[in-house]
């Protein structure tokens, strides 16, 4: 295998691991005695609100870390860091013993974790030609799904086996020994850099800032992400309490959406290669309408099998979408800020999205249905649709004209 496949490989087993971090405590607030040792309850207002810091943390944690990362240090050396950090909070939580102490470990975490995507990103850029990102963008996008279909069932299997302190403490392991090793063994080493031709962190910022048709670009990622946040963070909810499956059904069937998205993930990236890049927000458009339809069908059929089919259907066209954002950016941000640029969209994205949760939560609390909250997530799909309409008039309008 090539070294740069073997680098992309090692990121999107270093995705699948975050995912997997990230949604823990989707699965974990369903479990009596953690609900219990941090006074969550049934608010789902308060349940809602851990996922809300992490992500608080994370977006910030993008939007300033990375450019200090990427005009100072490698990629690789920038994820090991974090692949630490975020390892030591998983194996601090157990022993934290007041909600005010896990939020603020969601939120270290989420600080961690920021930089990820950013540095995925820009190792991309760094590899590939413009006309191949399409595919190791849809590789390492893969890992968002995976991550979600593997994090559900393992957390759910570590709990029953390892009891919720249990559970945190593997993970820690788990970030550290695949992650950390992965990242320390594939990801190639820094080479020499030429300290005069490089950026500083404030020349990169600005020119992460200046990228073409940012604001159009990023209203998608919010809506796409605020999409990914709001079903993670309430399908187990809707599963168990309005469906009423096991913990254990409820684990494996939370995955499974995400596991269909897989292959749509590939498939958009397939796509993006065979496009113009003034193409790529043709699949803003459909997919966003596509799903926004799906979750409206979702919330008005009762019968299991429609249930099944439109819950599947939703998470496909969600993930046709998946590697056209990292793929547009690439081909309009500078090459030495294209990390940055990511982490303005990341960031800013995730900070946005962080409150769909909590939003979702009082949703359900006003109408008294989890089913209710997922009326945000039609939103956000209907954003995706419009933005990525006006980002293809725009893009086209601009390859038209020669710029």
């Amino acid at each position: 295998m090539a070294a740069r496949w073997q680098g992309v490989i090692a990121l999107l087993v270093l995705i699948i691991i975050s995912y997997v971090d990230r949604v823990n405590i989707s699965v974990m607030i369903l479990n009596p005695d953690f609900a219990q040792h941090f006074q969550l309850n049934e608010n789902r207002m308060l349940q809602g609100m851990l996922m809300t810091c992490f992500l608080l943390g994370y977006g910030f944690s993008a939007l300033l870390l990375t450019p200090l990362i990427e005009s100072r240090f490698h990629y690789r050396h920038g994820l090991l860091i974090s692949i630490t950090v975020w390892a030591a909070v998983c194996a601090i939580s157990p022993l934290l013993g007041s909600l005010m102490g896990m939020l603020i470990a969601r939120v270290i975490l989420g600080i961690a974790e920021g930089p990820l995507f950013s540095l995925k990103t820009r190792f991309i850029s760094d590899n590939f030609a413009g006309d191949e990102i399409g595919k190791p963008n849809a590789v390492t996008a893969l890992g968002v799904s995976l991550g979600l279909a593997v994090g559900f069932p393992l957390v759910t299997f570590l709990m029953q086996h390892l009891r919720w302190m249990g559970s945190f403490y593997a993970l820690a392991v788990l970030n550290l020994a695949l992650g950390g090793g992965l990242i320390w063994r594939w990801l190639p080493a820094p080479v020499r850099i030429d300290k005069r031709v490089q950026p500083g962190f404030a020349q990169t910022f600005r020119l992460a800032w200046r990228t073409p048709l940012l604001g159009w670009i990023l209203l998608v990622e919010i809506a796409t992400l605020s999409y990914l946040w709001g079903s993670s963070a309430w399908l187990p909810a809707w599963l168990r309490d309005e469906h009423h499956f096991s913990l254990h059904a409820t684990g494996f069937l939370a995955a499974i959406p995400f596991l269909l998205s897989l292959g749509s993930k590939f498939l958009g990236g397939i796509l993006l290669d065979k496009m113009r890049p003034e193409q790529a927000p043709v699949l803003f458009v459909a997919g966003g309408l596509l799903t926004a339809l799906s979750v409206m069908a979702l919330m008005l059929s009762h019968q299991p099998g429609l249930l099944a089919l439109f819950m599947l259907s939703a998470n496909i066209f969600w993930g046709l979408q998946g590697a056209a954002i990292p793929a547009v950016i690439q081909h309009h941000a500078a090459r030495e800020a294209v990390g940055s640029a990511y982490g303005i969209i990341n960031g800013v994205g995730n900070i946005c999205a962080a409150f769909i949760p909590l939003l979702m939560g009082m949703v359900m609390k006003l109408v008294g249905s989890v089913s209710s909250g997922f009326s945000v997530l039609v939103a956000s799909q209907v954003i995706t649709l419009l933005a990525g309409g006006m980002l293809l008039l725009r893009m086209r309008r601009a390859a038209a004209v020669g710029v």
